[in-house]
């Protein structure tokens, strides 16, 4: 706390704090903000909007507990009211950091604050607290209904947040007394949050570097370096806190992607279908993946080395480890090469498996050169639909979005192969290709049409109807 002299009353302390912000962190906190957050503070403090874009492990979930503190312990009356992406987001990882900062606190502060699992509420005063609304595109309201004096609004990992929430809650955000800040890493370079930092001056911007952080582990960014290449929008992302530069031959865009590990969504009641890419041996890997509707159930799973039968031996296990009604209807199998034998192994085990020809004819011959395209372009579909999740696994994503796009003189369109890849300097995208094969399903190029999630019509699946 600061000195305290025989003619300090507490109300003099706390009027002090109200307008320093890094004296609380400092003196109520226990903590030294670093110098990119010492210029945050300050900048929350003079400016109503204040937009922060950074690389990873910055220090960016301590930073919006501080301000949350600061706010609720020295504002009255006032309202927080924090929103980000996902409910995890709030739940797992800004909701333990504020109450991991509030047990710094001195006891007096601490006995008038009442910390709940989505609530933080200031005693003897309901109408001052802080409250958590994750942002979904089909409930947009998370930064409506907030009226107060002292009004903060937090939205963490901004660029997650759709577009609409900030549309409906812009009557709210621009209140007379009302202050935003945004913080996220910047995953698309379009968006509301992108938008801050287009130099209109509506927004006081800050961009944090991995390298403006004091406690970004150096190895951390050689390895990013290494990995990605300086010139990667993994890298500008991830390192440098700045939006990934759009590429016109880029199949999937990157925010696509990211915004789909970000995003929350109902499960759909359809058939699994699995992707297996085989390889044999040297520098490729094989690969499965597990697709349900509208969601990759789980990260990709690879190994290398495995000759056919180890590589059934491995998809055997797994489906014997899948409850009954997660199994799939299909195993959708790359049969170029080892994966004919594949798939008649895996069939002569009754398992149900199909071999994919990606170098055959696509269903849409006059659109794709080959099937391996269509499939490519099924998979960039499923993702603008924007209503697809899958888990955070970066080797996945990089191989999604790494891929690129041209045009033939037939006017077809043509996926990178992975020979061009690699000539490039890029790794065989193994886990993109397990997971696009998940939309080559018979079922679909039957029914001749194709929507966002790469299936239709019906199919008898045990006791039950399921799509696929």
């Amino acid at each position: 706390m600061p000195a305290k002299n025989s003619q300090q009353t507490t109300a003099d302390i706390l009027l002090q704090l109200h307008g320093d912000p890094v004296l609380f962190v400092q003196s109520v906190l226990q903590a030294e903000p670093q110098g990119w957050q010492k210029t945050a503070l300050e900048n929350i403090r003079d400016n109503d909007r204040v937009a922060i874009r950074s690389g990873h492990g910055v220090g960016k979930t301590a930073f919006l507990s501080w301000v949350i503190l600061w706010w609720v312990t020295t504002h009255y009356p006032c309202k927080v009211a924090c929103t980000a992406n996902s409910a995890s987001q709030l739940e797992q990882v800004l909701w333990p950091e504020i109450y991991k900062w509030m047990q710094n606190m001195p006891k007096g502060f601490q006995a008038e604050l009442d910390f709940k699992s989505d609530k933080v509420v200031l005693k003897n005063a309901p109408d001052s607290f802080v409250v958590a609304r994750t942002s979904r595109r089909e409930n947009p309201e998370a930064l409506q209904g907030f009226h107060s004096p002292n009004m903060l609004f937090i939205i963490d990992e901004a660029s997650g947040v759709p577009d609409i929430i900030f549309e409906v809650g812009q009557g709210a955000m621009s209140t007379k007394g009302a202050k935003t800040v945004m913080v996220g890493n910047p995953t698309s370079g379009t968006g509301f949050f992108a938008d801050a930092f287009d130099g209109g001056g509506r927004w006081t911007t800050q961009t944090v570097s991995c390298e403006d952080a004091d406690y970004v582990d150096p190895a951390f960014i050689e390895d990013m370096k290494r990995q990605y290449g300086e010139d990667s929008n993994i890298y500008r992302v991830r390192v440098l806190g700045l939006p990934p530069e759009s590429d016109d031959d880029s199949l999937i865009p990157r925010h696509l992607v990211e915004a789909a590990c970000q995003r929350e969504v109902d499960a759909m009641m359809v058939a699994p279908l699995w992707g297996l890419d085989p390889a044999r041996y040297g520098d490729d890997r094989t690969a499965l993946a597990k697709r349900r509707g509208n969601a990759l159930v789980e990260p990709v799973k690879s190994w290398r080395g495995k000759d056919t039968m180890e590589t059934v031996g491995l998809v055997l296990a797994e489906y014997e480890a899948t409850p009954f009604m997660d199994r799939p209807s299909e195993i959708l199998v790359d049969s170029i090469g080892i994966g004919a034998g594949v798939v008649d192994r895996l069939r002569e085990l009754g398992m149900p498996a199909r071999g994919v020809n990606v170098a055959e004819s696509p269903a849409l011959g006059t659109r794709y050169q080959k099937l391996r395209d269509e499939l490519w372009f099924r998979c960039r579909e499923w993702f603008e639909a924007r209503d697809c999740s899958m888990p955070e696994q970066e080797e996945l994503i990089h191989e999604l979005t790494a891929a690129r796009f041209s045009i033939l003189s037939s006017g077809k369109f043509k996926a990178e192969g992975k020979d061009q890849m690699k000539k490039r300097g890029l790794r065989s995208p193994d886990l993109a290709d397990a997971f696009i094969l998940t939309f080559g399903s018979q079922a679909v190029r039957a029914a001749g049409s194709v929507n966002a999630y790469g299936y239709s019509g019906d199919l008898n699946y045990g006791n039950s109807s399921w799509i696929v």
